[in-house]
């Protein structure tokens, strides 16, 4: 298994915003755009997230092919990690390694993560890579269009 963290550049936004379109996904991750289906929208903001300096951004290769990304942003001063993976990699391991090396990357701590409680899978990721519960929040989740569960993890 070939795997790899690259920078990401503009043109990987289209296969990003390709994996962002599977319902399931959509579902697991909970906390997503309000329209998926807008590409002009969703390439706009991440080209224009690119750019941003708060911003460190990786792409994930799997055997030569672009599998996802991970993420670092920043929001009311504090880090945050993201990840999606495309739906076809999921199984193989390839978010908590991703994770793990972007971890290596990205000094800024303490650093938090977020999923939907019922999203044992990124739950998973996130305790593997040494975060640590801290609460949970009740938010609005576009994908399901109701208020959810969202548990909150933070790695110091």
């Amino acid at each position: 298994m070939e795997f790899l963290l690259r920078t990401t550049i503009e043109s990987d936004l289209e296969v990003f915003f390709l994996n962002q379109l599977d319902d399931e996904s959509n579902q697991m991750a909970a906390f997503t755009s309000v329209d998926p289906s807008d590409k002009k929208t969703y390439i706009e903001k991440w080209t224009r997230l690119l750019n941003d300096e708060t911003i460190h951004m990786k792409t994930i290769i799997y055997n030569d092919e672009i599998a996802g990304t991970v993420a670092k942003y920043e929001m009311d001063g504090e880090s945050e990690i993201t990840y999606w993976i495309g739906k076809r990699y999921w199984g193989r391991g390839i978010a908590s390694k991703a994770v793990e090396a972007f971890l290596k990357l990205e000094k800024k701590r303490p650093i938090y993560g977020r999923a939907a409680s019922d999203n044992t899978k990124s739950i998973r990721v996130l305790e593997k890579s040494g975060f640590v519960k801290i609460g949970s929040e009740m938010s609005f989740a576009n994908a399901r269009g109701k208020e959810i569960e969202e548990v909150i993890y933070r790695l110091d």
